[in-house]
């Protein structure tokens, strides 16, 4: 189905459901996040008018559904075949990264009663490769609440982070640092001065570590139950 109502003189590309879903993320990348998202919204986005926009979509609901599965299709999928551990540190990492891009994802990526193909696709994939790993089905269970719970919840923690990037950290820690002269706040000024705002400082390597120690601890797990 072409546009019903294309801009004068406008060369996009015919309206579609993609196009739309696009368009709705465009429009929560922006910095409004879902708030920010309305049928009106959108539409000015894609260049047409709201009533255009329910041709492809019933409501905000089927909006959202959507959306999150663009943002999942984005995540690499662990191979079975590959070695899990370097499979769930990439998916970790790719899953960050999109985060990013789409911090207004954070709440929405477990909250969907209607997931798309790539949500499902990405579960399964991931569901895979720690059964393939051999993973009981309960020890599977746990890897993958702890792994999404400490992906999710660091990539919270750094969408709400005031600085971004270590170049910036300095500009916001030095009014901060101010209000620590009265000395009872040692161990803080401590961080802050001797590592924090060292050079070379970067809160997003705190994301290795963890990735890290959680694969550690979870390869101890499976060898111990290699064991009995």
């Amino acid at each position: 189905m072409s546009d019903p109502s294309p801009l004068s003189g406008d060369l996009r590309e015919p309206l579609s459901r993609a196009r739309v879903l696009h368009g709705a993320m465009a429009v929560a990348d922006r910095g409004g996040g879902i708030a920010g998202l309305t049928i009106r919204s959108l539409a000015g986005e894609l260049g047409v008018k709201p009533m255009s926009v329910y041709h492809y979509v019933a409501n905000k609901d089927e909006i959202l559904d959507g959306i999150v599965d663009l943002v999942f299709g984005e995540i690499d999928l662990p191979s079975i075949a590959g070695d899990w551990r370097v499979e769930m540190a990439q998916r970790a990492r790719s899953a960050r990264n999109a985060l990013r891009r789409h911090p207004w994802a954070i709440a929405l990526m477990e909250s969907r009663t209607a997931p798309g193909p790539a949500t499902l696709r990405h579960h399964d994939a991931v569901l895979g490769s720690l059964r393939a790993a051999g993973f009981s089905r309960r020890m599977t269970a746990h890897a993958y609440a702890l792994l999404d719970s400490y992906t999710y919840g660091f990539a919270l923690q750094e969408a709400g982070l005031p600085f971004d990037g270590p170049n910036t950290v300095t500009d916001v820690a030095e009014p901060i640092l101010q209000r620590f002269t009265t000395g009872n706040y040692p161990h803080m000024v401590d961080m802050a001065t001797n590592y924090y705002l060292q050079p070379g400082y970067d809160f997003g390597e705190e994301f290795e570590f963890g990735i890290t120690v959680i694969l550690n601890a979870l390869d101890a797990s499976l060898s111990r139950a290699a064991a009995d």
